[in-house]
């Protein structure tokens, strides 16, 4: 008998960055039963697994009643990494493939990967890298459609200070002449970035570097709607029916792309009730999600 698991694990990404993580697992029969049974690796957005409300939280504990495991990782992106210029976007699949390889090795051979926000996005550059042959699914919340625009279209909205364009041009002077090998890299304040005042709410920070691999103009990787066709695994797509985040629009432009790109295995759910996080209606978003990944093992099952 396996017993039901809270885990505390650590492990090293290819480059040596360290990733803790923790594992949810209910009780089986076996490890054979344990390893052939789903298990969702949850990417979070900006502020980690720990510190995170909603999804991050939650959704481990919903799922595992359910009978569904879960490893939650801290990418380099996590809590303060795009502010003191270690969450670099391009290099944070690195993470989510350690943690993929960690699994398949100790067994997993249902593996989905859930990405929240920020981590959906993350998750999607992952995919069209290449999934490992065990990653049956990708589960993608409140993605938008790409990380520079929306970030444009948001500091536009409230008139931020500085302007998007004049952070752009000063990026692009402090990481002369190479931004991935530059040492010169600074912190940056961008006021009214959320909303109309000078309060630290409506603030964000970041570092030059961080900015330029993940909202700059030159971010071409965190621009999902022009990679995401590449994607040929399984995708589900779940939406708060009111997020104030990520429009409608934004992922119901990604669904289309995957639909012309010939992905079939690629739909969307909106979550009623729900704003940018979908465990806002929490029975909703577990039958949700638990159903597809049900769904898609047993199709899989019949094809393979």
């Amino acid at each position: 008998m396996v017993p039901r698991q809270r885990k505390l694990y650590n492990f090293n990404a290819p480059d040596g960055f360290l990733i803790n993580a923790v594992l949810v697992s209910g009780e089986f029969r076996n490890k054979r039963d344990l390893h052939n049974a789903p298990i969702v690796l949850i990417v979070h957005g900006v502020l980690g697994h720990f510190l995170a409300r909603g999804t991050p939280r939650l959704l481990p504990n919903a799922l595992v009643e359910r009978g569904i495991s879960s490893l939650s990782i801290n990418t380099r992106l996590a809590f303060t990494g795009q502010i003191f210029g270690g969450g670099i976007f391009d290099d944070s699949v690195r993470d989510i493939d350690a943690a993929i390889d960690a699994l398949a090795e100790e067994g997993f051979k249902k593996i989905y990967v859930l990405g929240w926000s920020l981590g959906a996005n993350i998750t999607v550059y992952y995919a069209v890298r290449g999934a490992h042959k065990n990653v049956k699914g990708i589960i993608l919340e409140g993605c938008s459609s790409s990380l520079p625009l929306s970030h444009k279209r948001r500091l536009d909205k409230w008139q931020s200070i500085p302007s998007y364009e004049h952070i752009y041009e000063i990026a692009k002077k402090v990481l002369k002449p190479d931004p991935s090998e530059t040492k010169n890299d600074r912190i940056f304040v961008v006021y009214r970035a959320w909303g109309p005042s000078f309060d630290p709410s409506d603030c964000e920070m970041f570092s030059y570097r961080t900015w330029w691999y993940m909202r700059s103009p030159e971010a071409q990787n965190a621009k999902t709607n022009e990679i995401i066709a590449a994607v040929k695994v399984p995708v589900l797509f779940i939406h708060g029916e009111h997020d104030d985040v990520v429009a409608a629009d934004e992922v119901n432009e990604l669904l289309g792309i995957l639909k012309k790109a010939g992905n079939r295995k690629a739909e969307l759910r909106f979550i009623p009730g729900a704003k940018h996080d979908c465990m806002e209606n929490p029975s909703f978003t577990v039958d949700t999600v638990v159903e597809w990944i049900n769904k898609s093992a047993v199709g899989r099952k019949k094809k393979d």
